[in-house]
């Protein structure tokens, strides 16, 4: 390690974020990165562990705990403290391809599982992996590497989501011959279109597109394959493998009277809607959903919910309110919720932020939910009914839920409404046209622990495979399919 001492010499520090009210006239990311000089003692806190629980990536209590990409964190913090940049992005890029998203939008259940997490403040690890990947690029020590040796060998990926990209730089690298197809416009996916610009601004992932492009990897955009049994059986046809990596491309409704309402859509709907017109025409287009001047309920208390937040305000939104089913979560770990399990506790996240900075309270409501969305004449949305929720114990199951509690209803104004409350697995007409099975969580189904379907040479990955879950666990996926298609088409492999 590079310094024993340094968890005892020096606190944590984070880069700078912008001010709440100055950093919402853009959509632009805010973080000011720390200093060489700071980063360099943020390594320094690094203690490299015995049993380094920052690259377990097990699940503990029904929970990440560690890296999921089991990223080498000790070695690239030393590396990086002791000067040798070129060496820590190397060792970083051992087991993650796409550190300049990760270090950007992941949770880092690396560093709720770091060891100084127990009696302090843990190692700034996503800190660091910025550091180390962009001054990779910055320089030059970035560059494209296309293989040397073909194999031959044709593999479609289907979604350019962090598993399907994931998926396709692999095999690339591997020699084969990868095409990417992707239904938008824009290769990406959710990185692209489901998530803010002001947590991934958009020539981040274009840098990597492009650099996988020189490398080989053929991008073919605007294609939805699977729309029609006849494009899923060419593919299958003019390919030696398919890999599925869609996502789970299911929003989760809410079903109270009131639905059919101008003016409620799901939060990924809004979301790309404002993104793609921010990206064609820096709005000059008009074609997203506005929030400008209208009292905005998002449903939903996640990561999603909190970036429709920081949306709608940056639009003008007249007011914003969030919905949690669930109670408040504690401020510090409760006794049943020991290290290194990930910390249950209250998050304020951006958007919340801006919001208590221009409302002066925080949007978010909690063991609430929507009971009736209310119409005027015109079938605009006009209001929600909202309603009280409290822990109460199943007769049947005798498991705890979050019950009605009478008599607590009341209205809230609204004229928009964004459903941001998770998605319930892959898209059907994808899996039919292509013959695979699902399972009982309408996943695609496969034995466990690996990626082929019960279609010969048709794998799948990603949230398509294990549900809606994180960046870091799609990119994990991806990897993984691409070492059993590589087995498959050569009968061993070296991935």
């Amino acid at each position: 390690m590079g310094k024993p001492t340094g968890f005892m010499e020096y606190e944590r520090k984070d880069s700078t974020a912008v001010k709440p009210k100055e950093r919402m006239k853009n959509f632009n990311e805010f973080h000011i990165q720390l200093s060489e000089e700071e980063r360099c003692e943020q390594a320094a806190r690094c203690m490299e562990c015995g049993v380094p629980f920052c690259q377990s990536g097990m699940i503990i209590g029904g929970m990440t705990s560690g890296c999921p990409l089991n990223n080498l964190v000790p070695e690239w913090n030393d590396l990086l403290y002791t000067g040798n940049l070129e060496q820590a992005l190397n060792r970083l890029l051992k087991t993650n391809n796409f550190p300049e998203f990760t270090c950007r939008v992941c949770p880092a259940p690396c560093e709720a599982a770091c060891t100084c997490n127990l009696n302090g403040r843990p190692v700034a690890i996503k800190e660091n992996e910025m550091g180390i990947i962009e001054n990779g690029y910055a320089q030059g020590y970035i560059t494209a590497k296309p293989p040397k040796v073909r194999t031959g060998k044709r593999v479609a990926v289907v979604g350019s989501g962090p598993s399907g990209l994931a998926a396709a730089d692999q095999l690339n690298k591997r020699g084969h011959l990868v095409t990417v197809f992707e239904r938008s416009d824009r290769a990406g996916g959710l990185l692209m279109y489901g998530i803010p610009n002001m947590k991934l601004e958009k020539q981040v992932i274009d840098r990597k597109i492009n650099l996988m492009k020189e490398e080989g990897v053929v991008f073919e955009v605007g294609v939805e394959i699977g729309k029609d049994a006849k494009s899923a059986k060419k593919l299958t046809q003019d390919y030696d493998a398919v890999i599925l990596a869609c996502g789970a491309s299911n929003p989760r409704d809410i079903s109270a009277p009131g639905r059919d309402a101008k003016g409620i859509y799901f939060a990924v709907d809004y979301l790309k809607s404002v993104t793609k017109s921010l990206l064609d025409s820096n709005f000059e287009d008009k074609k997203y959903i506005d929030a400008k001047g209208k009292n905005v309920l998002i449903i939903g208390g996640g990561d999603t919910g909190n970036d429709c937040v920081g949306t709608a305000i940056r639009q003008g939104a007249k007011s914003v309110m969030q919905l949690e089913m669930m109670p408040k979560p504690p401020e510090h770990r409760a006794p049943e919720n020991p290290w290194p399990e990930w910390p249950k506790v209250l998050k304020t996240d951006y958007g919340q932020e801006e919001a208590i900075a221009v409302f002066g309270n925080d949007p978010r409501v909690y063991q609430t939910t929507v009971k009736e969305f209310i119409k005027d004449k015109n079938g605009n949305l006009c209001k929600v009914k909202v309603v009280k929720l409290e822990p109460k114990k199943d007769e049947k199951t005798g498991r705890m839920i979050m019950a009605e509690a009478a008599g607590s209803e009341y209205e809230v104004p609204a004229q928009l409404v964004l459903i941001a409350a998770g998605f319930l697995g892959a898209q059907k007409s994808v899996a039919d046209a292509f013959g695979v099975e699902l399972n009982e969580r309408t996943n695609v189904k496969t034995m466990p622990d690996h990626y082929a379907t019960n279609v010969p040479n048709v794998f799948t990955a990603g949230d398509m495979h294990r549900g809606q879950s994180l960046v870091v666990w799609a990119i994990h996926e991806g990897r993984q399919a691409a070492k059993q298609v590589d087995q498959a088409l050569m009968g061993y492999t070296n991935l």
